[in-house]
C-alpha cells in the first residue's frame, strides 16, 4: 500500500495527459425539421470532426419514413460501398436523382434533385469509425418536412411581357402579382432586376423581413425617390421609375423567392421563381447644334459677331444651358479649351467686359467679341444642354451636344523693316576680340505698340554636302530678358561674351577673347512684339540678317622637346642630372609645364603599368611631386628653370632601383581670356636612360615548408630563405624588405593578397583578417625569416610567397636598395578532420537515445503497476497431502 501511495500523483498527471489526447467523435447534421418545397433540390449536409485515423471519412445516409426512435432505417446511398443502396432507391440513385457532393475530407452532402411527399422524414448520416477507442457519436438525424407548391408569381395583365417605347425623361411603372398558400408560415422576398447584356442586376428589392433593399447600381436613385416599389392590394408589387434614363433600356423581370424560419431561428430560402414583365426602349433626345457663320476672317481691332442655334425633337417643358468655347487646336478636348462666355438653364449670362452673350429666342444665342487682336485667331465653337424637371424639383440632363468648330482668323497689320548685320572688331589672331552689330533699318508700319527683340546664333563652317546645324547664343524675350543658349552660358557668366543693346534700334554681340572654337558664321534674327489686351505680347514677324564669317589664317602648333644627360658616367649614390630643352612654333607668347617621369621595370609592384610621374613644374613655375614615395629621399628629386625654354631636373642619391627610362613631358600654353591659360600643344621627349652596372651580390630567394597538406585548426610554418651568390658581404651591411603574399587558388596567376610584411627596421605590419585564424612574422636568422599561421581554416588554402627587397650598405656607407626578388610559389592545402567533426554530434545523439529509452521504459512500468492493473478472483481450492499406499 505504501507503493501506492507514493505513485498515485504520478497516476493522476499520466490520466490527466490521456484525458488531454482524447477526442470523441461528433457528426453533425442541420438542426430540423428542414421544411421543403415539393419539387425543388434540397441539400442535406454532413460533416464530422475530432476523429482518428486517415483524413478522408466515408459517409452512409439512410431514410425513416416514421419519425419515432425505433423506426426501420433504409438504405440510400454511401460513399465507399457501391452495394449500400437499397432496391427501393436504387433506380433514383443510378439516375443521379440522389447523389452524394463531397465538399472537403470531412464534410459532403446529400442532394435530392425533385423532392417528393413520400420522401418526407427522417433522414441519417452514419460515419463508419476510424478510431482506436470508441467514443463520441457516429450518426446524425435530421427531420425533412416536404410541404406542396403554393407560390404563385405572374406579371400585370394589361402589358405582360411586351415593349415600351419610351422617350428620354418619361416616367413608367411595371406590375407584379406574388403570392403563396402554403401550409407552413412563409414570408415573401420580391426583388425588380434589370438586364441589358447577359446579367442581372438588381434594381430594388422588399425582402422576407419587410425591408427595401437597392441594388448598387440604384441606390443614389432610389435614396431621390426617382425609383420606387410599392406594395399595393390584392397581392401587387409596382416598380415607379420617375425619369426614363437611356441606361434604363432593356428586360425587366420580377423574381420572388419563400422563404421559412428554420429551428435555429434563421431564415431559410426553400424556393425560387421568377417571370418577364417587359422591355423597355429609350429614345434618346434629339439634339442639333450649329453655329452659322463657317470661316470668318476679321481685320485686328474690329468686332466678331457669331450665332449658335439649336434644333431638338423634345416637347414638353425643357430649359437650355449654352457655353462658348476658343481652342487654339481644333483637336483639343473640352478641358482644354477655354470657355469664353455661358447662359444657364435660367438665362443668367456671365460677366465679361469685352466679350457680350444675348438670348435671341428660345433656340438661338448671339456672341459678340469687341476689338479683336491677333490672339483671338483660333477655333470657337458652342455647346449645348437640355434640363428637364424632376417630381422633386431638381433638374435632369436629358442631352448634351457640340457644334463643329469655326476658325477665326484675326490679320494683323506687320510691320516691314530690314536687318543689317556688320562686324565692326574682327580678330587677325586667336584671342583678339569680336564685335557684331545687329542694325534694324527701313521701318514702316509701326505702332506704339511694337517692340523689337534680338536672337543671335553660330553656324559651323562645313561641307556643301553636309546639313548645316545652327546653334541659339542668345535670345530676347518681348520683355527684353536675355536667356542665354548652352554654348555661351558659361563664358557669358565670366564675362568673355557681352550681349548689349546700346541703341534703340541696335543690338551688339563681342566676345572678349575669340578662340578657335569661335570661327564659323554668325548671324541675327529681329523678331518684332506686339501688346495685347491683357498687356501680353505676341510674337508676330521674324527677319534675319545676312550670315558675318569670323575667320582667320591659322598655322599648326609646333612644339620640340630635347632631353640631355649631363653626366654621362655615374654609380649608384651619385647624382642623376639631366635637362629639357624646348622650342615651339606658332604659339604666340607661349609658357611651358614640365612633367618629368620614368618608364621602369614591371615588375615594381608600386607602379603596375611601368610608369612613375616624379614630378613636375606648371606654367607658373609651382613645382609639385607627383608620384614620388621614397620617404628617406623626400628632398632627393629637384626640378627648376634655367631658362625660358629650359628646365634642369636632378635625382640626388640614386639608388639601384632608379634604373629606367627617364623623359620630359612638356605641354605649351597661350594666353586665354580673362587672364586665364589655354592649353595649346603637347610634346615628349627623348628618353634618357639609368643603368648601374655593377658586379655586386645576387640575391636568391625560395620557399620552404616541411609541411603543406595540413588540417583545420593545424599551424602552418614557411620559411623564406635568402641565399647570396658572388660578392660575399657581412651580414652588418645587409638588411632585407620581406612581405608574404597569397593567392587563393591553385593557380599561380591570380589576384596576390597581402598577408604580413616586415621591413628592415624590423617593423612588422599586418593585413586585417576576416577569419578565426591568424599569421604572425618573425626573422629566425639574418638570412630566413618565418611566417606562421595559426589555426588554418579553408580561407588559408592557396598558393604563398615571398616578396624581398635587398638594401646593401655602400662603402661611402650610403644604403642601396637593390631590386627586388620574388620567390616560387608553396601550395598550402587545408583538410577538414572528418573525426573530430563529428565526434560531438555522435556524442550527443546516443545520450538524448539513451535518455528517450529509460523514459519509455519508465512510463511503461508506470502504466502497468497502476493502469492496467485487475484484481483477479481466484477460485479457491482444497490442498490436500497424499497419502502413502502403505497408510492405505
Amino acid at each position: 500500500m505504501g507503493h501506492q501511495g507514493e505513485g498515485a500523483p504520478l497516476l493522476i498527471l499520466l490520466l490527466l495527459s490521456l484525458f488531454a489526447s482524447c477526442h470523441g467523435r461528433i457528426v453533425k447534421v442541420p438542426a430540423g425539421p428542414l421544411v421543403r418545397v415539393e419539387n425543388t433540390e434540397v441539400v442535406i449536409p454532413c460533416n464530422v470532426s475530432q476523429y482518428e485515423g486517415p483524413s478522408e471519412q466515408n459517409f452512409d445516409w439512410e431514410f425513416s419514413r416514421i419519425s419515432a426512435p425505433d423506426s426501420r432505417f433504409v438504405q440510400v446511398v454511401s460513399t465507399w460501398d457501391p452495394w449500400f443502396t437499397s432496391q427501393e432507391y436504387k433506380d433514383r440513385v443510378d439516375g443521379k436523382e440522389i447523389t452524394l457532393r463531397r465538399n472537403s475530407n470531412n464534410s459532403v452532402e446529400l442532394v435530392i434533385g425533385n423532392i417528393r411527399p413520400a420522401d418526407q422524414g427522417m433522414y441519417r448520416c452514419t460515419t463508419p469509425s476510424t478510431d482506436s477507442v470508441v467514443q463520441g457519436n457516429y450518426n446524425a438525424v435530421v427531420e425533412v418536412k416536404v410541404i406542396a407548391d403554393g407560390l404563385t408569381v405572374a406579371g400585370s395583365n394589361t402589358r405582360s411581357t411586351s415593349t415600351w417605347n419610351l422617350s428620354e425623361g418619361d416616367a413608367f411603372q411595371l406590375r407584379c402579382s406574388a403570392s403563396t398558400n402554403s401550409s407552413e408560415h412563409t414570408h415573401l422576398h420580391v426583388s425588380w432586376e434589370f438586364r441589358n447584356g447577359f446579367a442581372w442586376q438588381e434594381i430594388l428589392s422588399l425582402t422576407h423581413e419587410g425591408k427595401f433593399q437597392p441594388g448598387s447600381e440604384y441606390n443614389e436613385r432610389y435614396i431621390s425617390g426617382d425609383v420606387r416599389l410599392d406594395a399595393m392590394a390584392n397581392d401587387i408589387y409596382r416598380l415607379s421609375v420617375s425619369q426614363a434614363l437611356p441606361t434604363d433600356e432593356g428586360a425587366y423581370r420580377c423574381r420572388v423567392s419563400e422563404w421559412v424560419k428554420g429551428a435555429d431561428a434563421s431564415w431559410q430560402k426553400i424556393q425560387e421563381k421568377a417571370v418577364d414583365i417587359a422591355n423597355v426602349v429609350v429614345q434618346p433626345t434629339a439634339l442639333g447644334v450649329f453655329i452659322t457663320r463657317s470661316n470668318v476672317s476679321v481685320t485686328e481691332g474690329d468686332s466678331l459677331d457669331l450665332t449658335c442655334n439649336f434644333t431638338t425633337d423634345r416637347s414638353g417643358i425643357f430649359q437650355a444651358e449654352v457655353r462658348w468655347y476658343f481652342s487654339e487646336s481644333p483637336d483639343s478636348t473640352m478641358a482644354e479649351a477655354q470657355v469664353l462666355l455661358s447662359a444657364d438653364r435660367d438665362s443668367v449670362v456671365s460677366d465679361s467686359t469685352l466679350i457680350s452673350l444675348s438670348h435671341v429666342d428660345r433656340s438661338s444665342y448671339h456672341l459678340l467679341v469687341r476689338d479683336v487682336s491677333t490672339e483671338d485667331s483660333g477655333y470657337y465653337y458652342c455647346q449645348a444642354t437640355l434640363w428637364v424637371p424632376q417630381h422633386n424639383g431638381s433638374w435632369h440632363k436629358v442631352a448634351e451636344r457640340t457644334s463643329v468648330p469655326v476658325t477665326v482668323e484675326v490679320l494683323a497689320l506687320e510691320p516691314n523693316y530690314r536687318v543689317f548685320l556688320n562686324a565692326t572688331k574682327t580678330p587677325k589672331y586667336a584671342e583678339d576680340p569680336t564685335e557684331l552689330e545687329c542694325r534694324i533699318t527701313e521701318v514702316q508700319n509701326t505702332e506704339t505698340n511694337v517692340r523689337f527683340t534680338v536672337s543671335w546664333y553660330y553656324r559651323l563652317p562645313m561641307r556643301s554636302d553636309e546639313v548645316v546645324k545652327d546653334e541659339l547664343l542668345a535670345t530676347m524675350d518681348a520683355d527684353w530678358t536675355l536667356v542665354v543658349g548652352d554654348r555661351s552660358k558659361q563664358r557669358a557668366q565670366n564675362g568673355e561674351i557681352i550681349f548689349s543693346k546700346p541703341t534703340v534700334d541696335t543690338f551688339r554681340l563681342r566676345i572678349q577673347w575669340t578662340s578657335e572654337a569661335d570661327r564659323g558664321d554668325y548671324y541675327c534674327v529681329i523678331s518684332s512684339w506686339s501688346r495685347q489686351r491683357n498687356n501680353s505680347w505676341i510674337k508676330i514677324k521674324d527677319v534675319a540678317s545676312v550670315p558675318v564669317s569670323i575667320l582667320w589664317s591659322t598655322q599648326d602648333y609646333m612644339l620640340t622637346v630635347e632631353a640631355v644627360k649631363l653626366k654621362p658616367f655615374f654609380m649608384a649614390g651619385h647624382t642623376f642630372e639631366m635637362t629639357c630643352k624646348v622650342s615651339s612654333q606658332n604659339i604666340k607668347t607661349p609658357r611651358y609645364s614640365v612633367l618629368i617621369t620614368a618608364e621602369k621595370h614591371l615588375n615594381d609592384q608600386s607602379t603596375p603599368n611601368g610608369t612613375t610621374r616624379i614630378i613636375s613644374l606648371n606654367q607658373d613655375s609651382v613645382v609639385r611631386r607627383e608620384d614620388w614615395t621614397d620617404q628617406e629621399r623626400v628632398d632627393g628629386v629637384v626640378l627648376e628653370k634655367v631658362q625660358e625654354n629650359e628646365f634642369r631636373y636632378r635625382m640626388y642619391q640614386t639608388q639601384i632601383s632608379d634604373a629606367g627610362l627617364y623623359r620630359c613631358v612638356v605641354t605649351a600654353w597661350s594666353p586665354g581670356g580673362g587672364g586665364m591659360w589655354r592649353e595649346a600643344v603637347n610634346g615628349l621627349s627623348n628618353p634618357i636612360q639609368i643603368d648601374f652596372q655593377t658586379s655586386g651580390p645576387v640575391f636568391n630567394v625560395s620557399v620552404e615548408s616541411h609541411k603543406t597538406t595540413v588540417y583545420r585548426g593545424d599551424l602552418v610554418k614557411l620559411d623564406c630563405i635568402i641565399s647570396i651568390a658572388g660578392t660575399v658581404l657581412s651580414p652588418d651591411d645587409m638588411s632585407f624588405d620581406v612581405s608574404w603574399f597569397a593567392m587563393h587558388s591553385i593557380a599561380i596567376d591570380g589576384d596576390p593578397v597581402f598577408l604580413a610584411s616586415l621591413d628592415r627596421k624590423g617593423i612588422v605590419t599586418q593585413a586585417k583578417r576576416n577569419g578565426s585564424s591568424d599569421v604572425s612574422l618573425e626573422r629566425i636568422s639574418p638570412m630566413e625569416f618565418r611566417l606562421r599561421i595559426h589555426g588554418c581554416e579553408d580561407q588559408d588554402f592557396g598558393n604563398h610567397y615571398c616578396l624581398v627587397t635587398p638594401w646593401v650598405r655602400s662603402t661611402a656607407g650610403i644604403w642601396q636598395q637593390e631590386m627586388e626578388v620574388k620567390s616560387k610559389p608553396v601550395l598550402v592545402t587545408v583538410k577538414m578532420d572528418v573525426l573530430n567533426a563529428f565526434k560531438f554530434p555522435l556524442l550527443i545523439g546516443i545520450g538524448l537515445s539513451t535518455i528517450i529509452g529509460l523514459l519509455s521504459c519508465l512510463i511503461g512500468y508506470c502504466s502497468s503497476r497502476w493502469c492496467c492493473k485487475k484484481e483477479v478472483q481466484e477460485t479457491r481450492r482444497e490442498r490436500r497431502r497424499l497419502m502413502s499406499m502403505e497408510m492405505d
